[in-house]
């Protein structure tokens, strides 16, 4: 017997995290949403935020057999086996552990017989975990079709959570953070459409975009955050690989309608503009009409100022924008990427706009 969540609740993978912080030493959470969405950068993201305080541990249940955990050695003075810990788990460091078993639900009967006990117990085997240590684990939704399920005497005993998709705009500040390409943020500026879930969507709807994942298709190449992600290696080389190369690449990565979409994408290029002649002349420099190539330059102005001055005169520039949301993604990225956010914060330009269009995030 199997069970199921039986409610549409999703939470943020930043509420993910926040609540491994606040409730993970007490019971294990398992976090469940659809393939590429996230789900494996949380233990990072609790790595980014407690620093050495634990020992940090990722298993990756699929790839992973018994050996992986311990064994059991014959002790010759006693006449009696005795379970040695896989040196993974660090069990020698009177730290603290935090645990995180991905994709938990797609291993075999024994293993997860094994991991049952380190996720209800806090052992290894027969070792147990110092005092303090959170095991949490991550898994995709039985509705993915990809063989997660959970026995029932299990789900009783844990917290499941619906993990959200995130946006492209929650995505664009992941990404400005971690080195993607303004190509690629600004394609998926462009196109809301390929971060749809097919969880909140009818099938007409789901039908009619093929960029994403559905239970339903056989394909294995769709838009997902990591796809989209690991795409950006080829926009960033698709010159030295060629147009074809590149766009089979692309195919293969995040399926063919996006590649084709981002392909043609890659004409704006010509109408950009660099940041700095934006920088000398913010207030007369001509605007391009192309709302793919202000979102590049939007996105390249990010990831290159550097000074307050810097950032008040491209804000000049931005405030001549005709279009209030293209105003709203530049106040975000600056916000809330890690490079720009100091600035952010003490700008009389961007105080100013929030103050004015609060109403565009309400």
């Amino acid at each position: 017997m199997t069970t199921k969540l039986n409610f549409n609740r999703q939470i943020t993978i930043n509420e993910s995290v926040s609540l491994l912080k606040t409730v993970g030493k007490d019971i294990t959470v398992v976090i469940e949403g659809e393939p590429g969405c996230g789900k494996s950068t949380i233990l990072k993201m609790l790595h980014d935020a407690w620093g050495d305080k634990y020992d940090y541990v990722y298993f990756d249940a699929p790839v992973k057999d018994m050996t992986d955990l311990g064994m059991y050695i014959p002790r010759h003075e006693t006449g009696q086996l005795e379970f040695y810990p896989s040196a993974l788990f660090h069990t020698t460091s009177p730290k603290p552990k935090v645990i995180m078993i991905d994709e938990m639900f797609k291993t075999n009967k024994l293993m997860l017989t094994m991991l049952t006990r380190l996720c209800l117990e806090h052992y290894v085997g027969d070792t147990a975990l110092p005092e303090g240590s959170i095991v949490f684990a991550t898994s995709n939704n039985a509705s993915d079709g990809v063989g997660d399920n959970v026995q029932a005497h299990l789900g009783n005993r844990i917290m499941r959570v619906k993990l959200k998709k995130p946006n492209n705009v929650e995505w664009g500040v992941w990404a400005t953070d971690n080195g993607v390409s303004a190509l690629t943020r600004a394609w998926a500026a462009m196109n809301p459409q390929a971060f749809h879930s097919y969880t909140t969507m009818s099938e007409g709807e789901i039908n009619k975009n093929p960029m994403i994942f559905s239970p339903k298709r056989t394909v294995t190449s769709f838009v997902s955050p990591r796809s989209l992600y690991k795409n950006d290696f080829v926009v960033r080389n698709r010159t030295i690989l060629g147009e074809e190369v590149a766009l089979a690449a692309m195919s293969g990565t995040i399926g063919q309608a996006a590649a084709e979409s981002m392909h043609a994408f890659f004409l704006i290029e010509k109408d950009l503009l660099r940041t700095m002649d934006i920088l000398k002349n913010p207030k007369k420099i001509v605007i391009p009409e192309n709302p793919g190539a202000l979102l590049m330059i939007l996105f390249n102005a990010a990831d290159e100022l550097d000074t307050q001055d810097e950032l008040s005169a491209f804000m000049e520039f931005v405030l001549r924008l005709p279009n209030k949301e293209w105003q709203s993604v530049f106040y975000t990225t600056i916000c809330q990427a890690k490079k720009t956010v100091r600035l952010a914060r003490n700008n009389k330009y961007l105080s100013e706009w929030m103050l004015k269009n609060f109403y565009l995030f309400t």
